[in-house]
């Protein structure tokens, strides 16, 4: 809440979304003009009640997330059975709810899950204007992919969704649609690439097992700089899979070996990757790793001594002479290259970049301890959320952990293309952008 507020979105669009909040931070929310809260359950709104008794509710249901690789429904969502008697509480206790929000979990790919999760909240909508809330408020939730080779492509969620919104709660019907898209914009929006600090090889002491050369068989085990404790906490968390890339191109004639990739803290849960096959690595090698934006650096710990990492911007030299018109005011053209020193390609490091007040460039490369790791983002802004177009309708979004903006999309409207410039965003340096 304070960090939303510092950069300028007022408290009338802020959702305190998390439906298991402790006491001190349901005062602060009345104390800063913060009035949607969310709730699943009769303790939680007996202490919104109590702390808070002007705030306006909503209320955060159950789904069927079974097929999702991070389920929430276990701690957080009410059934629909108990729906009524919290929604009878909430009137009993002159508390107004005025929504209904569901969270499917990330990395789902039932699209039907979309739907029923609709399908249900029309029901509590319902239930709740027959016993005199004015519901006014739907929360689609986030866990939307942010990778362009998904299992579900997001065009494919977005499709699904806006039918079921048509059927359900078709325009027109005074019902705002929100949706929490942060893994979405962020996910792509980073790129690590960390070096290897420590290496070993351990011999697979297998009966029967050699190989053509009669040697025994081998894997190697590499130490990097980060693990699940820091920046890849998302192999824990979210059941990644983090696959590098080569920083130093292998010919085709290079051997390949059994390898796993481990971080620096001394616990044998501190493991990245494994069943790899790569070729014969050394200590000081790169290897990169693509889509580390969502749950990697704002999730990490000290643990082990990592360091925090230091970010710095960069973008493409040919997106900066598209956009430097559009994003800077005339007067101050003349001292753009002070103010950020653009790269003639976004996979070029600098240290000498600097970020001025009035714009962001547009990729984060985030340095930690020597030897580094470097973290490269693609979009970022400055200022409140704007609307995003998801499909054919327009959701607006409210986020408290990202300030980054990314699109997939390299067709804009007129409308959107003035609100990001307008709100000072950057493109991905890649994007051809082309008004309709």
């Amino acid at each position: 809440m304070e960090l939303v507020q510092r950069i300028g979105v007022p408290a009338s669009k802020i959702v305190y979304a998390n439906p298991c909040k402790q006491i001190a931070q349901i005062k602060y929310a009345a104390k800063h003009g913060v009035r949607l809260l969310s709730f699943d359950n009769e303790a939680e709104l007996a202490k919104v009640v109590k702390s808070h008794p002007s705030a306006k509710m909503v209320l955060c249901i159950a789904t069927d997330e079974s097929h999702s690789l991070s389920p929430l429904s276990f701690k957080f969502g009410a059934s629909l059975k108990s729906c009524r008697h919290l929604l009878e509480n909430a009137k009993r206790s002159h508390v107004e709810v005025v929504g209904v929000s569901f969270h499917i979990g990330s990395g789902c790919p039932d699209l039907h899950a979309y739907t029923q999760s609709i399908a249900d909240a029309r029901l509590v909508f319902e239930m709740g204007a027959e016993l005199g809330h004015g519901m006014h408020i739907l929360d689609l939730g986030g866990g939307f992919p942010g990778l362009e080779g998904a299992k579900v492509r997001f065009e494919e969620i977005a499709s699904v969704i806006n039918s079921a919104l048509d059927l359900y709660f078709p325009e027109g019907c005074g019902v705002d649609i929100l949706a929490r898209l942060g893994r979405y914009y962020v996910t792509s929006a980073f790129t690590l690439a960390v070096s290897i600090i420590a290496k070993k090889e351990v011999l697979l002491d297998q009966p029967g097992r050699e190989e053509e050369n009669g040697s025994t068989p081998k894997t190697i085990v590499y130490h990097l700089g980060e693990g699940v404790y820091g920046i890849f906490n998302s192999v824990l968390f979210d059941n990644m899979c983090p696959t590098p890339i080569l920083q130093k191109k292998s010919s085709a004639e290079q051997p390949l070996y059994s390898s796993s990739l481990w971080g620096p803290v001394a616990d044998g849960r501190d493991r990245v990757a494994e069943g790899l096959w790569l070729p014969q690595l050394h200590v000081g090698d790169w290897l990169v790793f693509e889509n580390m934006g969502a749950y990697t650096v704002g999730m990490a710990s000290p643990l082990g001594g990592t360091q925090t990492c230091r970010v710095t911007y960069a973008m493409s030299r040919v997106a900066w002479e598209a956009l430097r018109g559009q994003l800077l005011p005339a007067e101050q053209e003349e001292d753009a290259e002070g103010m950020c020193k653009p790269l003639s390609c976004g996979w070029e490091i600098t240290d000498t970049l600097c970020v001025g007040p009035v714009f962001t460039p547009a990729s984060i490369i985030t340095y930690q301890h020597s030897p580094p790791s470097i973290t490269c983002s693609s979009v970022h802004h400055l200022s409140a959320p704007p609307e995003c177009e998801l499909g054919s309708r327009n959701f607006t979004f409210f986020t408290a952990r990202s300030s980054l903006l990314r699109t997939k999309k390299r067709y804009v409207s007129e409308n959107t293309w003035d609100i990001l410039t307008e709100g000072r965003y950057l493109w991905r340096d890649d994007t051809e952008i082309q008004l309709y």
